[in-house]
């Protein structure tokens, strides 16, 4: 099994920046994929960035350029350095660890950007 939590949300005014981390643990040799979604009120959770297991990366339309994701610490640790930050990028944002098994969810973490 693979247990994953998020940290480092909160409020923050537009134009400013956020770094997200995603520790994950269990059995993190099994893990192909990790990645960061989100979920805004009233909206379905959609996908941020996500880097694989060989650390290629890819992005959202909505995030490229402004948003960067990195894996650390044989690939257990995952962040997402948010910058330019857009009131439109307020949700809560959950990490995901992909085995060839199942997905594995954290539970969130917000945050909200302010005009």
């Amino acid at each position: 099994q693979v247990q994953v939590a998020e940290s480092g949300g909160g409020l923050v005014q537009a134009g400013g920046s956020l770094r997200l981390s995603c520790e994950a643990s269990g059995n993190i040799v099994s893990i192909i994929r990790m990645g960061w979604y989100r979920q805004a009120p009233g909206q379905e959770r959609e996908f941020v960035a996500l880097s694989d297991s060989d650390l290629s990366t890819r992005y959202a339309a909505s995030v490229k350029g402004r948003f960067t994701i990195s894996r650390h610490n044989g690939a257990s640790t995952m962040y997402l350095q948010m910058n330019s930050l857009k009131p439109e990028d307020t949700a809560v944002y959950f990490c995901n660890a992909r085995t060839r098994a199942q997905n594995h969810w954290g539970q969130g973490t917000q945050v909200t950007v302010s005009s």
